[in-house]
């Protein structure tokens, strides 16, 4: 059966760059891999097309007699290009990127001469509350969080002290071993030292070899005026310690807000309610507002409806970049009065009879109402 097209085979077109085909064969080859497709010949095949076709394609000068002479041009039978290149050791160029897809599999990264387990230690989150005046104004907090430091007793060898940790016997050294997987060999993690080239024949035994041992540490953590709720503050390094000498991660503090008793916050513009008199609201006065900095004044012209917003410029919450403020909307509730005495029932009564002989001044709402409301029945 005649062999499919390279370019095909990896899904690319011809003009491919290498990193698009190296993409592409890494998919692929995830995809197919036997270990994750067992006692299916079908993934098999795919997986040993793909492989071949990376190989082709992942190298310039075969790739150019292939584009030039299609597979006649790669085959070593037909004395054009260079084939497979195969050995003792594998795959040849071909293990640089196989190498970086299997080491997920296999616990380790293959490739290159050295220890290679060498990893970053994983990120971590730490959730914190905070007032809305703390995230207004900025402020700074104390935070204990779950850490690991070197064992005072073996200053973090994790060999007990007068013994030193001895190079690993089934890896010499460099925590990984060569594995063979049916018809293919990849790099894995030694299973003896478990990457990190060493064995404790004599562990400490205050932390059992880890060299290691849990504690907690205290960190200042900074808040910047301006946040908002589920914004993240990076503290780099501080997460949890890497694998063999690896770099730490990193901590993430995400931030809370509380809920306000007097303030709503939408991004940097604050919301309050504000209850007003309907003596207030018809003649016209002036009240006080909370803002965030204290009580300002602000004042209520006449003949003010219920749920009028008012905006003081300004009197927000700042921008965590910048020197910009939000500004504070007062939204004004007209309060109907509870609880009257029999003289303030008369007047409100006699208020209302004055008023019957022009309701269309004094009430231009409802009067626009029932006209609507007449014109639908109509």
């Amino acid at each position: 059966m005649s062999k499919r097209d390279y370019y095909d085979v990896l899904g690319v077109n011809r003009d491919a760059s290498d990193d698009d085909i190296k993409k592409a064969y890494r998919k692929l080859a995830m995809k197919y891999h036997p270990d994750r497709n067992p006692d299916s010949k079908e993934a098999e095949d795919k997986f040993k097309e793909v492989k071949e076709a990376y190989e082709i394609l992942s190298e310039s000068d075969k790739r150019a007699a292939y584009d030039q002479f299609g597979h006649a041009g790669v085959d070593p039978n037909m004395g054009a290009g260079g084939g497979f290149r195969g050995g003792a050791g594998g795959f040849g160029d071909f293990a640089d990127a196989f190498g970086d897809i299997f080491g997920d599999i296999f616990g380790g990264r293959a490739g290159g001469g050295g220890r290679s387990n060498v990893y970053r230690g994983a990120d971590l989150r730490y959730n914190m509350e905070i007032t809305l005046e703390e995230a207004a104004k900025g402020c700074e907090r104390q935070i204990r969080i779950p850490t690991h430091e070197n064992c005072d007793v073996c200053h973090g060898t994790g060999a007990k002290p007068g013994t030193s940790p001895k190079t690993c016997s089934t890896c010499g050294g460099h925590g990984q071993v060569r594995v063979s997987q049916g018809f293919f060999s990849v790099q894995q993690t030694c299973p003896t030292c478990h990457g990190s080239g060493k064995q404790i024949t004599d562990p400490c035994t205050k932390c059992h070899g880890a060299g290691q041992l849990k504690t907690h540490k205290t960190l200042n953590v900074k808040i910047p005026a301006g946040v908002d709720e589920g914004d993240r503050i990076r503290l780099a390094g501080e997460g949890e310690p890497g694998t063999n000498g690896g770099p730490s991660g990193d901590l993430y503090v995400v931030t809370h807000i509380k809920q306000h008793a007097v303030f709503q916050r939408d991004g940097m513009d604050l919301h309050c309610e504000m209850p007003i008199t309907f003596a207030t609201a018809a003649l016209g006065g002036e009240i006080e507002i909370p803002t965030l900095d204290g009580m300002a004044k602000m004042k209520i012209p006449a003949e003010t409806q219920s749920g009028k917003v008012f905006r003081l410029r300004g009197k927000g919450v700042k921008a965590v970049r910048g020197n910009d403020y939000g500004d504070l909307m007062c939204h004004v509730v007209v309060e109907t009065p509870v609880k009257l005495t029999d003289r303030q029932k008369e007047l409100l009564r006699e208020f209302e009879q004055i008023g019957e002989g022009d309701k269309a001044t004094h009430n231009p709402r409802a009067k626009s109402f029932m006209d609507k409301l007449r014109e639908f029945f109509d």
